[in-house]
């Protein structure tokens, strides 16, 4: 049996198809191959068009499809990971109403602010476990208020991952761990947040059916699977936010266990057992995909938006001058600069309002550059020491709550692609690096083949799970490091 995983993210869709026999992925692509645009028409909004995934969606299908290794008519089941936090609205005949407001979108964040106050600390952090801060609720408020013609018309709303189940199978459905990262479940009442919807005087209404993040979500209808070139009755059997899939795809799934990733986004997600909150908001907490009455799990996701955000940035505009610079290139210039970035620094805060300084916009800085001193080699160490330093601002917060930091595990992709960069994060925040052969889309197709009930345990799932390599700290670039990093945290412009 074969098993699809697709990965809707705000740079590219990714799909991967599981061997569940083997526990191979038989392929994975990225569609396109160049980066998906973010629309922004004012300053601190994102929007995507939900079509623009689903297209992705189709033509990934098409592409992956045409390798004489896989064969469509054998695919099982379908899990979905998909970019957190978004809002889709749809009508009762399910037309999208507007552009989707992603995940780095900032226009909502007086939205959750003021709800924060007006509904006390003591009812966000006991049952929302977060502020309503710039989530998809606050979105969902932010339209109500400034877009009242479209909220009129509003037959649901639905996280980017629902989205695509709906056109899939036809049917609007949602999770309680994908409810829970848009602040709309309750974790002590074990339902919708309904308080926080009746203070804005939102219906649940708009809340989709509940299904479990493992099990049966709906099968894939005739429409979907011949634009796909799929079964019809193929099974729909998971769904996940990226970070807490990301996770899963990583086998973290127990307490204690931390994941690290870093796309256009960078995070450190641990898991607990414990209702995990964070008075000043700096880290949030959100129900994780294996999350279950018996076994209580938690996911801390500690998120910089600016992190690959910054070093795709930083290529694009390069081969805007005529240069045609890949990230490997951009990579082994990093390699030929010392620690420190000879005094160079960057902070990547260029992508939006940033949880862990309270959703403020800093945006990104260039600090201490000397014409007669630096390079480009330096600028990009520096970003990526930068990236390095960011994240470990919010390790510092995951241990304060609790968490085990000892070993964090990584897919073998994007900024993890670099050994500079994976050597500065062991390094920086003293924790050994395990890096896996897997990305989202592959972590997403196994969860199908467990949902599908394929894989009869969690330790089934994983049997074929390679791990690649691991980075220890190293003693003697401890001191240079922390060097590094106090010099870069004394100057943020905070």
């Amino acid at each position: 049996m074969l098993f699809l995983g697709i990965d809707v993210g705000s740079s590219s869709v990714k799909l991967s198809v599981l061997d569940g026999q083997s526990g191979k992925s038989l392929g994975s692509i990225s569609h396109p191959e160049s980066e998906l645009a973010i629309q922004s028409p004012r300053a601190g909004w994102a929007e995507q068009d939900p079509a623009v995934w689903w297209d992705c969606v189709k033509q990934g299908c098409r592409r992956l499809f045409a390798s004489d290794k896989i064969d469509p008519s054998r695919i099982s089941a379908i899990g979905i990971s998909y970019q957190m936090h978004g809002l889709v609205l749809v009508d009762a005949q399910q037309q999208v109403l507007r552009p989707a407001i992603i995940w780095c979108d900032s226009r909502a964040v007086a939205n959750g602010n003021q709800a924060l106050q007006e509904l006390g600390q003591g009812y966000c952090f006991d049952h929302l476990l977060n502020s309503p801060g710039n989530f998809t609720a606050a979105k969902l408020r932010w339209v109500q208020e400034n877009e009242p013609d479209t909220f009129a018309r509003v037959h649901k709303m639905m996280l980017p991952g629902d989205y695509i189940a709906m056109k899939l199978t036809g049917e609007i459905t949602t999770t309680a761990s994908g409810l829970s990262e848009g602040t709309l479940w309750d974790f002590q009442n074990k339902s919708v947040a309904t308080r926080l919807l009746e203070h804005w005087q939102i219906s649940t209404d708009v809340i989709p059916t509940l299904v479990p993040s493992f099990g049966e979500q709906g099968i894939v209808n005739a429409a979907a699977a011949d634009e796909l070139g799929i079964r019809a009755g193929t099974r729909v059997s998971y769904r996940g936010g990226d970070q807490p899939n990301n996770a899963f795809s990583l086998n973290v799934l127990q307490p204690g266990e931390v994941a690290a990733t870093a796309g256009t986004s960078g995070v450190i997600y641990g898991v607990t057992d414990k209702p995990a909150a964070d008075l000043e908001s700096r880290v949030n907490t959100f129900l994780h995909v294996t999350n279950s009455d018996e076994k209580p799990r938690n996911g801390v996701l500690v998120c910089v938006n600016g992190t690959g955000r910054l070093y795709s940035w930083l290529r694009q505009t390069l081969n805007a001058t005529g240069q045609s610079v890949s990230y490997a290139q951009l990579n082994a210039l990093a390699a030929d600069i010392p620690v420190g970035s000879d005094g160079l620094i960057f902070h990547p805060f260029g992508n939006g309002a940033e949880r862990i300084y309270q959703n403020k916009n800093l945006g990104a800085q260039l600090r201490n550059l000397d014409f007669n001193r630096h390079g480009l080699g330096h600028m990009v160490r520096a970003a990526q020491e930068g990236i390095v330093f960011s994240l470990n601002q919010g390790f510092d917060v995951l241990k304060a709550l609790g968490g085990r930091c000892e070993v964090v595990r990584a897919a073998k992709g994007n900024m993890f692609l670099s050994d500079v960069f994976t050597q500065a994060f062991a390094n920086t925040t003293q924790a050994a690096v395990e890096l896996f052969e897997t990305d989202g889309a592959e972590g997403a197709a196994r969860a199908a083949a467990l949902g599908s009930g394929f894989y009869a345990t969690q330790a089934d799932a994983f049997n074929g799970l390679q791990r690649v390599g691991v980075v220890e700290p190293d003693k003697a670039l401890f001191a240079q490091y922390q060097d590094a990093y106090q010099q870069w945290a004394a100057l943020l412009p905070v």
